[in-house]
C-alpha cells in the first residue's frame, strides 16, 4: 500500500467502506456478489483498510472472500479493521437476529470468516427488549462485552443510539461504549436530539453513515439548498476538490468518522484526495450553519426518529 489511511485519536481508520444500502441482500444465501468483494479487496489494498458490515446487510460470504484472498495473498490480518454488527432489529419489534444473542452471533460470524477477532463489534440498534429478544438492552450489551473479555472484539460499541439508550448501558460493564455510528450529515447533524455532544463528551467516537446525503439526496436546485451547493463550489475552486472530498472533509473536521460505499473502484482514488488539506475553521462552520438552514434530511429510520424532525 502506498497510501496510509490515517486514523481518528481512538485509533479507527478514518474513512469506512460500508457494505450495506447498495450491496444490501434480502437473501444472503444467495450467490456471492463478486463485485462488493472486489470492492472490499482493492479498497484495502489502496489503503482503505476499515471494511464495515452487518448481519443485516447479509454480506458474511462477500467479507470472507475478502479476507481469504488479501490474507492470502500476503496482507495481514491486523492490518485490516473489520466492523459487524449485530441485528437487533427496528422499532416494531417484529424480526430480529436469528441468533440467540449477540454472543453467539459474533463466534459464528469469526469462524466463518476464518479470523479469531473483529476489530469493532456493534448493536446495530437499541430497539431490544426482553419480550422480543429473550434479553434486554442491558443484557445485550452484557453480551457485547463477554465477547470484548474472550478476544472476539478488540472494541465494542452501538449505532442509531440515542442519549437515552446510551445512559442505559453507560457504567454497567466494565466497558462503555466505544463507537456510536449514527447517520450524519450536514443536513442531518443529530440523528437523534444532542446524541453527537453527549456521544463525544463521553469519549465514544461517532461514525458517520449517509455523509453525503446532501449531494446524493438533497435538493440542490433552489432555496436553501442552492445556497449550499453554491458554497460548495466556491470552495471546490478554492481547494480543487470534488463536493464529495469537501463533504467528507467537513465530517472529518467535526470529529466524526464517515463511513461510505461505492459501486467503483476508481472512486477509491478520489477518497484519497481528502487527505493532506484542511478546511478552515470558519468554513466547517459555515457548512454546518448552512446544513441547518437546509432542514432535516433524514433518509433512515423515519419511524422510530422522524418525530424529531
Amino acid at each position: 500500500m502506498t497510501f496510509k489511511l490515517p486514523t481518528d485519536k481512538s485509533g479507527i481508520p478514518l474513512i469506512g467502506i460500508g457494505s450495506g444500502t447498495y450491496y444490501y441482500k434480502k437473501d444472503k444465501h444467495a450467490p456471492v456478489n463478486e463485485q462488493l468483494v472486489k470492492i472490499f479487496t482493492t479498497a484495502v489494498k489502496e489503503g482503505f483498510v476499515h471494511l464495515d458490515s452487518a448481519e443485516v446487510y447479509g454480506n458474511d460470504a462477500e467479507l470472507r472472500d475478502a479476507l481469504k484472498q488479501l490474507v492470502g495473498g500476503g496482507v495481514k490480518r491486523e492490518d485490516i479493521f473489520i466492523t459487524d454488527k449485530y441485528y437487533a432489529g427496528d422499532g416494531s419489534y417484529s424480526a430480529h437476529s436469528p441468533f440467540s444473542n449477540p454472543y453467539e452471533r459474533i463466534k459464528s460470524l469469526v469462524k466463518e470468516l476464518n479470523t479469531s477477532y473483529v476489530d469493532l463489534y456493534l448493536l446495530h440498534a437499541p430497539f431490544i427488549k426482553k419480550e422480543s429478544h429473550g434479553f434486554d438492552l442491558k443484557e445485550a450489551w452484557k453480551y457485547l462485552q463477554q465477547a470484548k473479555d474472550e478476544g472476539l472484539a478488540k472494541r465494542i460499541g452501538v449505532s442509531n443510539f440515542g442519549v437515552e439508550d446510551l445512559k442505559e448501558i453507560i457504567g454497567t460493564t466494565a466497558t462503555d461504549p466505544e463507537v456510536n455510528q449514527i447517520e450524519y450529515n450536514a443536513f442531518l447533524q443529530n440523528q437523534t436530539p444532542g446524541i453527537v455532544e453527549f456521544s463525544q463528551s463521553h469519549n465514544i467516537a461517532v461514525e458517520a453513515y449517509s455523509p453525503l446525503a446532501p449531494i446524493t439526496s438533497g435538493d440542490l436546485t433552489q432555496g436553501k439548498g442552492l445556497e449550499f451547493a453554491k458554497y460548495l463550489e466556491e470552495l471546490g475552486a478554492k481547494y480543487g476538490k470534488t463536493n464529495t472530498q469537501i463533504l467528507l472533509r467537513w465530517v472529518i473536521q467535526t470529529n466524526v468518522i464517515p463511513i461510505t460505499t461505492t459501486s467503483k473502484v476508481e472512486r477509491l482514488q478520489e477518497l484519497k484526495g481528502v487527505f493532506g488539506w484542511e478546511l478552515e475553521a470558519s468554513e466547517v462552520s459555515k457548512i454546518s450553519e448552512l446544513g441547518k438552514a437546509y432542514g432535516t434530511l433524514r433518509k433512515y429510520w423515519k419511524p422510530e426518529y422522524s418525530k424529531y424532525d
